[in-house]
């Protein structure tokens, strides 16, 4: 066969897997992954998520054995969602302010035994709320204002159990100002705030709301929770919250909203997180169990993709099985 010169031959640069790491333009890290960790009560206690394979909801002490060993493999952040008996919520969440509550005292758990992890908790009504939402509901409307003293007690609690960095999830107006101020006013000035700043009103939530059963009583979150069809709107929320004292934003969910989070990348100069949400999860893992895809391929590649997009920090269920492939 006769020989083509081509002086430019961009098949050279992919030719091992050797000059291929050499020359990539995205680099995954363990260091950008944070593992989402759902709470229980008692003691011993492991209750499988049906809806997200390999999943549980796990009380204290197992968590705690579960934190040791994301340590182990890297990982050093975990962000922590309780979900708590319909008996102890209420229209104002007045069990988010416990000291003695579950969170908080995992939270203890936690930086007792495994003091260098990066501890991250959720601030929003809906797990703690018996309407389900992530704000006050009064005659079937969330009220932005009231809700906001609500929040900043709750991130207090939280700080003062020893949380490293509070993260607002609920997408009332004003709450990151509000929060930081009472935050400093209690002597917790060190405690970052990661904002949920542009979450969407989506349809991938639903297994996270199977394992929390936060699900809203009545109604729906799209007079709090944004539009998927708007982007600048985005970056108006990421602008408010950075100037009202956001540490790090977040856009959740991630897959469906790659162009967000190059859109929020480039506009401004904090650490942008991004969601990796339990129904991107768990369609990676129905499609693997049906052998439409390779589960670690699969997994990887969307993990790749949400990095590439701009994304610092990625919070996926996947951290932990993400973190011994990148041990190899």
């Amino acid at each position: 066969m006769e020989r083509i010169s081509l002086p430019i031959r961009p098949r050279r640069n992919r030719k091992s897997q050797a000059i291929r790491a050499l020359v990539a333009e995205t680099k995954l890290s363990v260091d950008d992954l944070i593992m989402p960790l759902f709470l229980i009560e008692g003691d011993n206690q492991r209750v499988a998520v049906e809806s997200m394979p390999e999943i549980d909801r796990l009380s204290c002490d197992l968590i705690v054995e579960e934190v040791c060993a994301l340590d182990s493999l890297g990982i050093k952040a975990v962000a922590l969602f309780p979900s708590l008996p319909e008996s102890i919520k209420d229209r104002e969440a007045t069990e988010s302010k416990n000291s003695k509550g579950l969170l908080q005292i995992t939270i203890k758990a936690i930086k007792e035994a495994v003091p260098q992890m990066c501890v991250i908790t959720d601030v929003a009504m809906d797990p703690y709320s018996s309407d389900g939402h992530d704000g006050l509901v009064e005659g079937g409307e969330i009220l932005n204002d009231a809700t906001l003293p609500i929040l900043a007690d709750m991130a207090v609690a939280q700080a003062r159990a020893g949380a490293d960095i509070v993260a607002p999830s609920d997408m009332m107006d004003g709450r990151i100002g509000y929060i930081r101020e009472e935050l400093d006013e209690a002597g917790f000035e060190n405690v970052g705030i990661l904002a949920y700043s542009a979450k969407y009103c989506s349809a991938f939530y639903g297994p996270f709301r199977d394992a929390l059963d936060s699900a809203p009583k009545a109604g729906d979150k799209k007079t709090y929770q944004m539009d998927p069809a708007n982007v600048d709107e985005a970056v108006r929320e990421v602008e408010l919250d950075i100037d009202e004292g956001a540490d790090i934003v977040m856009v959740k969910p991630a897959l469906s909203y790659l162009d967000v989070i190059a859109a929020v990348r480039s506009s401004v100069d904090v650490p942008v997180a991004a969601y990796n949400v339990s129904g991107e999860y768990a369609m990676i893992c129905a499609a693997a169990e049906r052998g439409w895809v390779e589960k670690e391929t699969a997994m990887m590649e969307m993990l790749l993709s949400i990095k590439r997009a701009g994304a610092d920090i990625i919070l996926t269920y996947f951290a932990k099985e993400a973190a011994k492939l990148l041990q190899r």
